[in-house]
């Protein structure tokens, strides 16, 4: 007896459904294209990019027209130049129309006089390079009225140069830069410890709190919201918050370090290596430990009691019973919010900024960004630094899900 088999077949229904399910996914194709594709693609470009905040507007020629002098020494001056310092404009030129009332004299190359109308030709224009034009006037009638006249108006600009930005020249300068000498390794671990710690204490943090929240008892909802608050209040009145408690100079924590005789100075908590590493650590850890605690505890809820009760009968200790129960069954959740935690933490930038904007020791590859692309203008050098971080998350997951327990669905 053959088993059935589907059909294999495609008729006309099945294109009808095709063409119907591809047109309902048409639009989240196109809105997750704009909103993750297309960033990631300008982000790899803009990396291979040796280019400052100065080149974000591509080059273009500048004039300013102005009256000057007086009387026998009247004379309207344009200045010309290159918006680039380091890039050539081509097909520069200068138009103009000249206001009534006025006699002009001799007028200069590369400049020509039709009437009122003055065209300039500059050709091109090197990286840098200014030019100025003087044309005697006189004038009949109030000069300054006559200078109103010349300064508010605009005269015509024309010529086009590349754009770094949009051309197809492309370097590994930033790449370059960004792995040149001992830094990036330093910032690299420095992102490392407090990605791995962070994401371990946060895990292990939670699952200690669902344990102790695991039973019924008076209050138990408010303590739940209380459990909750590091991770709900808003990040700038937390971050603060630590800092004036853990101040040097004002902070309760060193005053009461100091009145107990744990210490005979005050400690600088935030500003001395490797302390402050392992301060925003903690406060990496204090503040993202609800969110594993949630997830934890609402698994923890959902295990069979049955098995926890034959392991009373045979006389297990809580310590097994945690070990050999409890444990197995959280591996699904606690593998998922590992990989979500290591993500999140791994690309973190406002706590470490906001606590010790990156210094002593807390340089993460996040803050490297911003520092490249912002306290420096090389956007280029931080579109690299964002690829390599890209690289290394996915790595990361290559790893994980190569090798780490498939259960619960991964």
């Amino acid at each position: 007896m053959s088993s059935a088999t589907p059909p294999t077949g495609t008729g006309a229904l099945a294109k009808r459904e095709a063409r119907l399910a591809w047109a309902l996914l048409f639009p989240t194709v196109i809105s997750v294209s704009l909103v993750v594709i297309l960033p990631l693609l300008a982000i790899f470009w803009i990396s291979f990019k040796p280019f400052t905040l100065s080149d974000l507007r591509p080059p273009a020629p500048v004039v300013r027209e102005s009256l000057r002098g007086s009387g026998e020494d009247l004379r309207i001056e344009y200045r010309v130049r290159n918006s680039s310092q380091e890039i050539a404009i081509e097909g520069v030129t200068v138009t103009d129309v000249l206001p009534d009332g006025v006699t002009v004299g001799e007028v200069s190359a590369p400049c020509v006089l039709n009437g009122p109308d003055l065209f300039c030709d500059f050709g091109t224009l090197e990286g840098g390079q200014r030019e100025r034009i003087r044309i005697p006037v006189t004038v009949d009638g109030d000069p300054d009225a006559f200078e109103d006249a010349i300064e508010g108006s605009e005269p015509g600009v024309t010529g086009s140069g590349p754009s770094v930005l949009t051309n197809f020249e492309f370097s590994l300068e930033n790449y370059a830069r960004v792995f040149d000498g001992d830094e990036f390794w330093g910032v690299l671990w420095v992102t490392l410890f407090y990605t791995v710690f962070g994401t371990i204490g946060a895990l292990v943090m939670g699952l200690f709190a669902a344990l102790l929240l695991n039973k019924s008892f008076k209050g138990q909802g408010i303590i739940r919201g209380l459990y909750l608050f590091p991770y709900v209040a808003p990040v700038i009145a937390v971050a603060f918050t630590w800092v004036t408690l853990f101040d040097p100079f004002s902070g309760s924590a060193n005053a009461l370090l100091v009145q107990m005789g744990l210490s005979s100075e005050p400690i600088n908590f935030f500003g001395e290596r490797p302390l402050a590493l392992i301060m925003v650590t903690v406060f990496e850890i204090w503040r993202y430990f609800p969110l594993s605690f949630l997830f934890i505890l609402a698994r923890m809820q959902s295990i069979d009691s049955s098995m926890y009760e034959a392991a009373d009968m045979d006389g297990a200790s809580p310590f097994q019973k945690f070990w050999l129960l409890s444990i197995p069954q959280l591996l699904g959740i606690l593998s998922v919010l590992f990989l979500l935690r290591f993500i999140w933490t791994f690309n973190k930038f406002d706590d470490i900024f906001l606590l010790t904007g990156g210094n002593a020791g807390t340089r993460t590859l996040t803050v490297n960004v911003y520092e490249q692309a912002f306290a420096i203008s090389n956007i280029g050098a931080g579109a690299a630094v964002a690829v390599v971080i890209l690289m290394c998350l996915i790595a990361f997951s290559f790893v994980f899900f190569r090798f780490i327990s498939r259960e619960e669905g991964l």
